[in-house]
């Protein structure tokens, strides 16, 4: 960690650093003497603590290593990461003010942006889907938060210039990108030192999504799309892991591989995980609820996520069809046919790269490095293997086959088709 200025912080060297910075001390009312720090960091890349005083609290999220941490030094990676993030925090907070947390300060120098502390009973929601939790306003934040980020930031809203000078700056989070596209475009269709599977159950698996030719073709249109098209910007990584809730509240968090590109990206990342959660239901049911219920109310989820995020994001673009957006110009397309037609096209289009792009991660969180918890935690690696084979086989099928559904609605009948 040469870059100068860095030194990275401990519980002890914390509480120095807040003592010298007027921002947070007044965050906790300049009552310092109590303060209760807490590293809970658990994901790849960052450590992250919880910073708790008698007055106040807050989140800090220093992103101190120079390596990809689930793997260590043999993956190197900039800090410049947490310049992104803080950028994405605050434009994104700024479109959907109560689905980001708001950022407190932000060290470029230091790597370190603190936020708003998300206090219990505030959960990760990947760990909410496991315990088989219900959140009734889920679909409701979610596709307000996605609606609002995505179309806000595209040039349905902004001009070129703005549109362009934005993109330029968002191609410096240049390491994020190249380990998005390695990671899910391209490890695993190969053979790849960081793939891994529930072996052997999977072996074959894994070995015939490396020989599927079709589905290739496929990945490799959407990591062109993924790398050439600046669509908005982007969340980047938005799992159910990157989203805290309780029950009436859903804050997204964790941007740091922000940047300008197609907007499925987000809207199938985030639909994606709900159907991998889906499918690991089997493996956490039990002889007291055997899931199914909850099974049914994910899928009513995803129905809703998306056709919600429809509604909004078209009722959006109906508001400012006049404004400073440059794709679709009020004098060329103010013909109101033609404008409805563009519109339903620009929507069938999205979600046909939401489906491809959403596929893609599933797949990625099989037979990839980076698997999720949904899984991990079924302990029966046999019916662990069971419940990920089916997510793999569906993600397949609509990764090839996504052009073929016209509506969400009839991605969720394909998966109550499928058999048991």
């Amino acid at each position: 960690m040469a870059t100068e200025g860095f030194r990275a912080l401990d519980e002890k060297s914390l509480v120095e650093y807040i003592k010298a910075t007027p921002s947070l001390c007044s965050k906790l009312g300049n009552q310092l003497d109590d303060l209760q720090i807490k590293e809970v960091g658990d994901g790849n890349l960052n450590f992250v603590y919880i910073v708790i005083g008698s007055a106040g609290s807050f989140v800090i999220k220093q992103q101190a290593l120079p390596y990809i941490r689930c793997i260590g030094e043999s993956w190197p990676m900039t800090k410049e990461r947490a310049y992104f993030e803080a950028v994405t925090l605050k434009e994104h907070g700024r479109w959907c003010p109560d689905r980001v947390p708001e950022v407190y300060h932000f060290d470029r120098t230091m790597s370190l942006i603190a936020m708003r502390y998300l206090e219990p009973p505030h959960i990760i929601l990947r760990k909410g889907l496991i315990a088989g939790v219900e959140y009734p306003l889920l679909a409701e934040h979610m596709s307000e938060y996605m609606s609002r980020t995505l179309f806000c930031t595209s040039l349905l809203y902004h001009s070129t210039t703005v549109h362009r000078q934005a993109v330029a700056e968002f191609c410096g989070n240049l390491e994020l990108c190249r380990l998005t596209e390695q990671v899910v475009f391209s490890d695993p269709y190969k053979e790849s030192q960081y793939n891994r599977w529930t072996s052997p159950y999977l072996d074959r698996d894994a070995e015939a999504v490396r020989e599927d030719n079709a589905l290739k073709l496929e990945v490799a249109e959407l990591k062109s799309m993924f790398c050439e098209r600046a669509q908005a910007l982007i969340h980047g990584d938005l799992h159910t892991g990157s989203v805290m809730v309780t029950h009436d509240s859903t804050q997204v968090i964790d941007p740091e591989f922000a940047v300008y590109g197609p907007m499925g990206f987000d809207i199938g990342a985030f639909i994606g995980n709900l159907i991998l959660a889906f499918f690991s239901q089997d493996g956490h049911a039990d002889p007291v609820n055997d899931r199914k219920a909850y099974k049914q109310w994910i899928l009513r989820m995803i129905e809703d996520t998306w056709n919600l995020f429809q509604k909004k994001f078209t009722t959006l673009w109906d508001e400012h069809k006049d404004g400073s957006g440059e794709a679709y110009l009020s004098a060329v397309y103010n013909n109101p046919e033609l404008f409805l037609l563009a519109q339903r096209k620009y929507m069938k289009d999205l979600l046909h790269d939401s489906l491809g792009f959403g596929a893609a991660k599933m797949i990625r969180r099989i037979v990839g490095v980076a698997h999720v918890e949904d899984f991990e935690s079924i302990h029966d690696a046999s019916k662990r293997a069971y419940c990920e084979r089916r997510a793999l086989e569906f993600a397949k099928m609509l990764l090839k086959e996504r052009r073929r559904f016209q509506t969400i609605n009839e991605v969720v009948l394909a998966i109550q088709d499928l058999p048991s």
